[in-house]
């Protein structure tokens, strides 16, 4: 099980790259973050381990008092879309409320995730397109009524009613949905664009999570970047050398 968080984003499309060895893979661009670590929740206050990861920007009108009270108190600006996501523990010390994350950050060339959002709302349709169907009978030998029906649901007797879970004509779509063990193709670190194997749910500039494979082995986080020397301890350093 993977423990480590995951990212906030939006789906930008869909292209094909080539792999060094000319193979052509069909890939979904992800803009994954950046992210802003909103809260924390420690298993001392809570009873489990997780964190606070907001995406995007909201206008303060269009955010409620207490919402405004939780943001103000973190030091952040209020964001459009706030998710939790559990981490191991050990993990929480790693990450500080306020700090931004990027695709860097969390996620790897080759690591597998799931990505998870709400599918497309296609509205009301029939079983040959909600349930994939195959009709009755065929176009070009007759024409009758039921081509497109679903069929029987029921019994006349015994029982006498329709049994529970038939399928049937209905809402399709706009359901949150979840795409397992996606291989990422590459990473852009500096545009914070995830490049995944193979389709997402949701259309385009819709919202998604992207989260390690809960299937797959647990892939450790990358290494910090070094943090850069402040300016003035640097300016200092180079004044003592042209001393010397």
């Amino acid at each position: 099980m993977n423990t480590n968080p995951g990212l906030i984003g939006t789906k930008l499309g869909n292209t094909q790259i080539f792999l060094d060895d000319g193979e052509v893979r069909r890939v979904t661009a992800i803009k994954a973050g950046p992210c802003v670590v909103v809260g924390k929740r420690t298993p001392d206050k809570d009873g489990y381990a997780a964190l606070q990861i907001g995406f995007g920007s909201r206008r303060p009108k269009l955010v409620n008092k207490p919402e405004a009270g939780v943001f103000s108190k973190a030091g952040v600006d209020a964001p459009r879309i706030v998710r939790e996501f559990r981490v191991d523990p050990s993990l929480l010390e790693r990450f500080e409320v306020g700090q931004t994350l990027g695709v860097a950050d969390i996620f790897q060339d080759g690591q597998f995730v799931d990505v998870s959002g709400t599918s497309k709302g296609r509205g009301f349709t029939g079983v040959m397109k909600r349930h994939n169907f195959a009709g009755a009978g065929t176009v070009g030998h007759g024409t009758h009524e039921y081509k497109r029906h679903g069929g029987s649901i029921g019994m006349n007797m015994t029982p006498g009613r329709t049994l529970r879970g038939q399928k049937m004509p209905g809402q399709y779509g706009n359901k949150k949905a979840t795409i397992l063990n996606l291989r990422i193709v590459k990473i852009l670190a500096d545009e914070n664009i995830v490049l995944v194997d193979g389709g997402v749910p949701g259309p385009r500039n819709g919202f998604l999570t992207v989260k390690g494979a809960i299937k797959k082995a647990p892939v450790p986080l990358p290494e910090p970047a070094p943090k850069a020397e402040p300016e003035e301890e640097a300016s200092e350093t180079a004044d003592a050398a042209d001393e010397g």
